[in-house]
């Protein structure tokens, strides 16, 4: 067994406080273990909601930001426990993504979610580009990976979590192909092409919230 693999079996034999304090410490299979150990419970935290303008994916990608919020903010000093406190914070994220939804329902809802929303609805004023400065504010996940310099690298991350499918629609989506430019070349609808991008989307998410703990870290 390799000591990456050894490691894995024992992080995962770890409590939710000690993982929780390894992923606020940059370690990303902390954080991919918690991530696995909640996500019933960070999925059946959306239920109940209404999002304008957005489906049930939406709201658990935005259930999901909560979620790491609550991994990069908890201090157990002052929370009684890891779950309350990760139930809070995904409550709040979704109240606050549906509030502005409606106040902006006539903006595309993938231009309104961000992991640099303002942390003032969570008590405090700074700002999460303390933590993501290299994410604009305004852009959903796929345009932030197209945004950044680093495309090749992120690109090369993500390609070991997609199937074949989404990456060759994230490859063209890159290359400024439209939707349907997309489909003709890969011989499916458009709408196999948009469930493809939302797969992306969510697993980019993971993989952007992975690595902003890591470079809070730093």
């Amino acid at each position: 067994m390799t000591s990456r693999a050894t490691r894995r079996v024992a992080t995962s034999r770890a409590t939710d406080l000690e993982l929780v304090a390894a992923a606020q410490g940059g370690d990303a299979d902390a954080f991919d273990l918690l991530v696995e150990r909640y996500r019933r419970f960070v999925r059946s935290r959306s239920r109940g909601y209404f999002l304008v303008g957005g489906d049930r994916d939406d709201l658990e990608q935005e259930a999901l930001i909560g979620f790491y919020k609550s991994v990069r903010d908890f201090r157990p000093e002052l929370q009684a426990s890891f779950r309350s406190f990760a139930e809070l914070c995904i409550n709040r994220q979704l109240i606050t993504a549906i509030k502005t939804a409606t106040r902006k329902k006539h903006v595309p809802l993938n231009q309104s979610i961000s992991f640099s929303a303002s942390r003032g609805d969570d008590g405090d004023d700074r700002t999460d580009e303390d933590f993501l400065a290299a994410v604009d504010a305004q852009s959903d996940p796929l345009e932030q990976l197209v945004a950044r310099e680093e495309v090749s690298a992120t690109h090369a991350v993500l390609a070991a979590n997609l199937s074949d499918l989404e990456v060759e629609v994230l490859t063209r989506y890159i290359g400024g192909a439209s939707y349907d430019a997309i489909a003709e070349e890969v011989g499916r609808h458009v709408k196999a092409v948009d469930n493809a991008l939302q797969r992306v989307k969510r697993k980019l998410s993971l993989h952007l919230a992975e690595q902003a703990l890591l470079d809070a870290a730093c």
